[in-house]
């Protein structure tokens, strides 16, 4: 897995973790980091469907990889 998708999932996580705080202590500002996940969650799987189409790409072109 690319390391900028590692970092969105970490991301996710801890945003996902911070709206539940939030939800539970009665602040509404945890739609803030609802929202915050939603573009981490955009962002992992965007870089990890790079990754699969990039290594598709090099085995299409023969190339070894890592």
């Amino acid at each position: 897995m690319p390391r900028n998708a590692l970092l969105a999932s970490l991301v996710l996580v801890l945003a996902v973790t911070a709206a539940v705080v939030s939800f539970v202590e009665g602040n509404w500002f945890g739609v803030i980091w609802v929202l915050m996940a939603g573009v981490a969650s955009n962002m992992a799987w965007y870089y990890i469907r790079k990754d699969r189409q990039e290594r598709a790409a090099a085995v299409a072109r023969g190339e070894q990889q890592p």
